[in-house]
């Protein structure tokens, strides 16, 4: 083996590891065979010429991009890329205005528009993105990590196929592994000995580019080293020292999530709208923290303040419509109410607890006089029977058991003690004693 020497690509600026170990084949390329295989849809496009637009959609990490320029290069195509975290309706006009110029068609092919994270754009951003694709002026390619049914618009979807992309698994890795050591212009001159793959391939998580990036991180702890061991210990230790620049949307990304999430459970709108501004300066999609923002309105505030979950979804619609950078500004606004609001999990804790018990009495009867009798046989065996309308009794009120026998009398909901949530158990206290008792 040839002695590393720690010169190797000094005097010129290294492009990162994943960069650098990009496939430029779909012989090169690891992981969905189920598209790139034979007899793959892909594969076939390639083979055959006949693209048509098209979008990936799968997790970080597992070769959207690249999965792009290779088709592009395969076939010849012009390639041109968009970023919708920072290109607009502007950017994509002038995209569309140079496909259309004659230099573009010299080969008679249209070029791709290759769209990372399509999911950003917002209705009059992927408006504009329709007639180029319909009179076929561009191939389509957007690359999304988010379900493309909720996040791109019908006329656009109509116009494309999905393809869905899955996570890496451990032979994937394996081999990802195994070409980087042997293949890359630094790596493969360094006495690497890998011992252990487990914690490797465990904080990858099934992301090639994640792989790459903890491999460059480790195997650089030892500059100036003869030789490297690579085991579950040396990752581990190194990931900790190396958080920052490992976790730009690994495990810090779930940390900052998570303290998001309890600032606001927890009524500190401080702490809150800064874990915000952390998030949306490390390019979170700002429609995950609405989506979360919905779910905290539901979940953690809840009946205390029912107003609470219109803000968030309308603050989710806001968010989709407008996009950033203005989109901080209702997600902020949003954040902070939830925060300063008063808090109640009880609808949370009745649903969870209804959900266990439904499973297992999934065969429990309803009721005969609850049931609907659309049928004169339904009506002979006593279905509707009994059944008293709410609105003709006083009070709109029936002292009807409206469980199954075998669940009769079981309580659900257990009424939090807050202001909105007092005038409900008042209520209830009237109307079912023998389940809420006064206090």
């Amino acid at each position: 083996m040839m002695e590393y020497d720690d010169n190797i690509g000094r005097g010129r600026m290294l492009a990162p590891l994943p960069e650098r170990m990009r496939p430029q084949t779909l012989d090169g390329y690891v992981g969905q065979k189920h598209l790139i295989g034979p007899g793959g849809i892909l594969r076939n496009m390639i083979e055959t010429g006949n693209l048509s637009s098209f979008i990936l959609w799968g997790p970080p990490g597992v070769g959207k991009t690249t999965l792009s320029r290779i088709v592009a290069k395969s076939l010849g195509r012009e390639f041109f890329t968009l970023s919708a975290v920072s290109a607009g309706v502007k950017d994509v006009r002038e995209v569309i205005d140079r496909a259309r110029s004659n230099s573009l068609f010299s080969n008679g092919l249209s070029p791709i528009l290759f769209i990372d994270e399509i999911h950003r754009f917002n209705k009059s951003q992927q408006d504009a993105l329709l007639g180029a694709v319909e009179d076929g002026t561009i191939v389509l390619i957007g690359a999304t990590t988010e379900n493309p049914s909720f996040e791109v618009i019908t006329p656009l979807l109509s116009r494309c196929q999905v393809f869905v992309l899955k996570s890496l698994g451990k032979d994937d890795l394996q081999i990802l592994l195994d070409n980087a050591l042997t293949s890359d212009e630094v790596l493969k001159y360094r006495n690497i000995k890998v011992k252990e793959t487990d914690a490797l391939f465990r904080y990858s998580a099934g992301d090639a580019r994640k792989l790459l990036n903890i491999l460059e991180i480790v195997t650089g702890s030892f500059a100036g080293k003869k030789e490297i061991v690579i085991d579950n210990k040396a990752v581990t230790a190194c990931l900790q020292e190396n958080i920052a620049i490992y976790d730009k949307g690994g495990e810090m990304h779930y940390d900052v999530i998570s303290a998001f999430i309890k600032s606001v459970r927890g009524s500190d709108p401080n702490a809150a709208v800064y874990y915000l501004a952390r998030m949306l300066d490390g390019g979170e999609d700002p429609l995950f923290i609405a989506r979360r923002l919905c779910i905290l309105a539901a979940e953690d505030v809840g009946l205390a303040n029912p107003n609470a979950l219109l803000l968030a979804n309308s603050t989710f619609q806001i968010v989709h419509t407008i996009g950033m950078p203005e989109a901080r500004i209702p997600l902020a606004e949003c954040t902070i109410y939830l925060a300063s609001s008063a808090k109640s999990n009880s609808a949370y804790m009745a649903i969870n607890e209804a959900l266990g018990v439904a499973k297992e009495t999934q065969t429990a009867s309803v009721p005969l006089y609850l049931r609907n009798a659309p049928t004169k046989l339904m009506e002979e065996l006593g279905y509707a029977d009994g059944y008293k309308y709410a609105h003709e009794y006083p009070g709109h009120f029936v002292d009807l058991e409206f469980m199954p026998e075998e669940l009769a009398g079981r309580k659900f909901y257990e009424p939090a003690d807050n202001k909105q949530e007092d005038g409900l158990r008042n209520r209830l206290e009237s109307l079912w004693p023998k389940y809420y008792p006064k206090k």
